[in-house]
């Protein structure tokens, strides 16, 4: 059985690395999140030219057909460079609820087309999650309606939903709480069919969070090794000093046993396998503990001044905070892991890693 990332896989991920590195470095990001809208117009029209909105969208409708495990690497990089919410949540999560609606469906074939080429912002409303994000530059909403029966989707216009900002200690994130009206003319999917539409959007929505979480660990990380070079103490850079050398050692060892635990969640996702939620929700927590622990080291090896706004490790370690209780805070995917560790059917122990449930 064969593991590794294909050379295509590769070849796009250092791509879009590249790519990020130049056209998000932190204090273009800073001069953004400053701005009122918090976003911008040419960036997005850049990230739609490397063809990243068209990942998830299949082939027929223009776009390059990618999956899950594709996207466990992408999620990587936008977490790395702090890439805002509305890239993955319009280029995965919304392309793969629109995707699952019926061929013919209107909403399906008029937005896939347009995030494809980069011409369309999608917001969506999930249970899960307490806000909207990025609800204020949205062209199309996707939100869910809980009712009897499970819960509908209805994709509305900006008209037809108000919109309130909410305050977010992350300077790229742009929440909102979205006041709206269900109707049958809104309505793209009835309570049976989108409760199933619900449960794989949350599902994608943890594993993207966590591949970010796993990006904004390992830039914190970096953020940290660098000072640790650069700053000096007793005549010597303190990442000399044996105490320093063990936190990053640490942060590393987490990063590193995160990694193959997202990408077997990503696997189980992109393979529809039964146990797919619990493989996300481990992962999503495991990440969530990456991203904090690499931020509490990096304040330790930074001192108070990693706090500031002068410095760029805040400008992650804020992101990595919030993004833990995203898709799903950690009660959420404790209680996930409970249900599933302690039903009588379930398998423990290593052979049963690649097991798969019938």
């Amino acid at each position: 059985m064969d593991f590794t990332f294909n050379e295509d896989q590769q070849a796009l991920r250092d791509s879009v690395s590249r790519f990020l590195m130049v056209e998000a470095a932190p204090e273009k990001m800073r001069e953004i999140w400053q701005t009122d809208v918090g976003r911008s117009s040419e960036l997005r029209a850049k990230l739609a030219e490397q063809g990243l909105t068209a990942l998830s969208v299949p082939e027929a409708d223009g776009g390059l057909g990618m999956g899950d495990v594709d996207w466990s690497l992408m999620t990587q990089e936008l977490g790395y460079f702090g890439i805002p919410d509305s890239l993955a949540d319009t280029a995965y999560l919304a392309t793969g609820l629109l995707v699952a609606l019926p061929e013919d469906h209107p909403v399906r074939n008029t937005w896939l087309a347009r995030i494809a080429d980069g011409s369309a912002r999608i917001a969506l409303g999930h249970p899960v999650n307490p806000w909207v994000a990025d609800a204020h530059l949205a062209d199309l909403l996707l939100l869910a309606h809980p009712c009897d029966g499970g819960t509908e989707w209805h994709a509305l216009a900006p008209a037809q939903v108000q919109v309130t900002p909410c305050a977010s200690i992350d300077a790229s994130r742009r929440l909102a709480t979205v006041v709206w009206t269900p109707s049958p003319a809104t309505r793209i999917a009835d309570a049976a069919a989108g409760q199933v539409l619900a449960d794989a959007l949350v599902n994608r929505g943890a594993l993207n969070v966590s591949g970010q979480l796993i990006g904004l660990a390992q830039r914190m990380l970096d953020l940290t090794v660098d000072y640790a070079a650069q700053r000096k103490q007793f005549g010597k850079p303190i990442g000399a000093f044996q105490a320093v050398k063990h936190h990053l050692a640490d942060v590393v060892t987490k990063i590193e046993f995160a990694k193959p635990v997202l990408y077997r969640a990503a696997s189980a996702l992109a393979s529809q396998a039964p146990d797919a939620a619990v493989r996300v929700s481990h992962a999503k927590l495991v990440c969530a503990d990456a991203g904090w622990f690499s931020a509490r080291k990096g304040i330790q090896v930074h001192g108070a001044m990693g706090y500031t706004w002068e410095v760029d490790l805040q400008m992650f370690m804020k992101r990595a905070w919030v993004l833990d209780a995203t898709w799903g805070d950690r009660a959420f995917h404790k209680e996930r892991l409970f249900e599933a560790l302690l039903h009588d059917s379930s398998l423990l122990g290593p052979g049963a890693t690649f097991h798969t449930p019938s």
